[in-house]
């Protein structure tokens, strides 16, 4: 996090949020840069490429913990952790008859790239009906249908499970918002492993009390999030600090 000395000598760069420290207008020299994130949207993409710099990101080294972590987090709304871990803690034997089941649940997927995919491959092994939304559609193994970001609303209706794992950009930003939540189903789960700032966050909040069953979200849009956020006191949400993509493996995929 301290600016880097004499950044007129490299040509190349490894790095995240360098850029955030150091303008990249400073590297004068630099022809090459490799992202150990897979989002991009901590660099100036506008200046690299009027720059002819090449650019590459982390694509797939996050990928699998990022997918695990979206089954484990509906699992556990679904299957109330919540309430049995506090019953544990209390010693106490108590039922719960408001399980639900993963099998046959209609799972929409915004954003089919790499984490999207590893997602849909899950999911699908659980028994669950996959739709993919992105901004590019393509055939996809992994998807029974990949449909255009044109058809978010009908979509975003038929879901059970919503699972955000797009990039941030001006076209993303608060793709998520009120019209976009009251379009979801009563009871349904949305999960956001991609940016915060892809969801209105006062807007999620009122639909976690109204009509959502619930939210597990690891990325906010601003991080750390704030100590009065309601979103730390919900029984429906899941919350944790940007963590989704940490795997034993990562380092060896990198």
């Amino acid at each position: 996090r301290q600016p880097v000395d004499h950044p007129e000598q490299y040509e190349a760069v490894i790095c995240n949020g360098l850029f955030l420290y150091t303008p990249i207008e400073k590297f004068t020299n630099l022809k090459y840069i490799q992202l150990t994130s897979a989002g991009m949207d901590r660099v100036p993409l506008d200046y690299i490429h009027v720059h002819g710099i090449t650019i590459h990101n982390a694509r797939g080294v996050y990928s699998v913990p990022m997918a695990e972590f979206a089954i484990c987090g509906v699992l556990q709304l679904y299957k109330q952790s919540r309430f049995f871990t506090d019953n544990q803690r209390q010693h106490r034997w108590e039922k719960h008859r408001g399980l639900l089941e993963l099998c046959g649940k209609n799972v929409c997927i915004i954003g089919c790239g790499s984490v999207g995919t590893e997602c849909a491959k899950r999911f699908s092994a659980f028994g669950c009906h996959v739709i993919g939304v992105d901004l590019h559609p393509c055939e996809d193994a992994a998807y029974e249908v990949v449909h255009s970001i044109g058809a978010l609303l009908p979509t975003l209706a038929c879901a059970d499970v919503v699972v955000l794992t797009l990039p941030l950009t001006d076209e993303t930003r608060h793709l998520i918002d009120r019209t976009a939540l009251a379009a979801m189903k009563p009871g349904a789960i949305l999960i956001n492993i991609a940016r915060g700032a892809i969801v209105d966050t006062d807007a999620l909040i009122e639909a976690l009390t109204t009509h959502l069953g619930g939210a597990v979200l690891d990325v906010f849009e601003e991080e750390p999030i704030d100590q009065t956020s309601p979103l730390w006191d919900l029984e429906n949400v899941i919350l944790t600090p940007h963590n989704s993509f940490v795997g034993d493996r990562n380092l060896e995929r990198m």
